[in-house]
């Protein structure tokens, strides 16, 4: 999983984030560190596309933008200025509805659904500990890419603040939200198609009848 791999401080802010090298990919999480290099997979690559792509097309003409990664969101616990806030992440995609979030440097404040895509070295980081951290600072939705098993894993905000309702769709299946009415998703042209494996038949191992 990402592991906190700056020990020379115990916290950091987004100001010392941006003094990082460029070809490094960090996330900050309450200050603390963690390192989300090296860049991911080509498979994982291509699945954010696909997402990015479907969501584009529905958003189209709306108010709604997406974007995808590396595109910074700073998450503020109060109004503290930008060099003094200490959560800063990277999803694979956003989509924000309040363009008053948006500016040069990424979005301020909860997108409102945020999608993260599996990766062997990520998987824990992304299904425990952001989980948490989305569901903590009001994301309305947090989608769950698991490529190996080849399901979308919906995490909806409810009214008590958690992420209590959860919804699984396989690689079969058209993904539909309330978050966003008329979306609709054939997860059959996200996932890639498996290939038919076929394998020696036993027929000519087996025992002859007498």
């Amino acid at each position: 999983m990402a592991k906190p791999n700056k020990p020379s401080k115990k916290k950091y802010t987004y100001a010392d984030y941006l003094t990082w090298p460029e070809d490094e990919r960090w996330e900050l999480i309450d200050g603390e560190a963690f390192d989300m290099t090296p860049a991911p997979g080509r498979h994982h690559q291509r699945l954010c596309l696909r997402i990015a792509y479907l969501l584009e097309t529905f958003f189209e003409g709306k108010t709604c933008e997406v974007n995808i990664a590396p595109f910074d969101v700073r998450i503020p616990h109060r109004k503290e200025a930008d060099d003094k806030i200490d959560c800063v992440v990277q999803p694979d995609i956003t989509v924000v509805c309040t363009p008053e979030k948006l500016d040069d440097r990424g979005c301020r404040g909860a997108p409102d659904l945020v999608v993260e895509i599996l990766s062997p070295s990520t998987a824990s980081y992304d299904a425990i500990r952001k989980r948490r951290f989305y569901e903590r600072v009001g994301v309305k939705e947090y989608w769950l890419v698991d490529p190996g098993n080849r399901l979308l894993i919906v995490h909806g905000l409810q009214k008590n603040g958690c992420f209590s309702g959860v919804e699984f769709f396989s690689d079969e299946s058209r993904l539909t939200t309330k978050l966003f009415p008329g979306l609709e998703i054939d997860l059959s042209k996200v996932f890639p198609p498996l290939q038919k494996i076929v394998r020696e038949s036993p027929r000519k191992y087996a025992s002859k009848k007498s």
